[in-house]
């Protein structure tokens, strides 16, 4: 789906994530991915952007477990979608401790709070599937 402008790109990608969808710009003069989404590409210049729906799998670039006052922790990670973008997020199911670099993951949508649209989170790929 291209870019009209009759949407902005955020309420788009807000969209797709009420849908259960994981969506990125690609930039065809730049071919490559575009997130987070924006009106121009930051590689080409150029306003045509397309939408396009990301299989949800990636790897841990980076992770950082983040101690809070109560005394609980949470994981930070930065995740490379397959597609070609990275994003921040995190990964559930495992202690933030034990989430590596290189572990391969695969996107879920989580309600949280007061968040109007699900959260994109990770969860650890089984061996057999990564």
């Amino acid at each position: 789906m291209k870019n009209k402008l009759q949407q902005a790109p955020l309420a788009i990608y807000k969209h797709h994530l009420k849908q259960g969808k994981l969506a990125y710009q690609y930039s065809p003069q730049a071919a490559r991915a575009v997130f987070f989404p924006r009106l121009i590409c930051p590689y080409s210049g150029s306003t045509d952007l397309e939408w396009r729906i990301s299989a949800g799998r990636g790897t841990v670039y980076a992770t950082t477990a983040v101690s809070n006052k109560d005394g609980s922790s949470h994981n930070v990670a930065l995740i490379d979608l397959d597609e070609g973008f990275r994003m921040m997020s995190r990964v559930d199911g495992m202690e933030p401790t034990e989430v590596q670099i290189g572990l391969r993951v695969e996107v879920r949508f989580v309600e949280e709070g007061d968040a109007e649209e699900p959260l994109p989170v990770f969860v650890a790929l089984r061996k057999e599937d990564a």
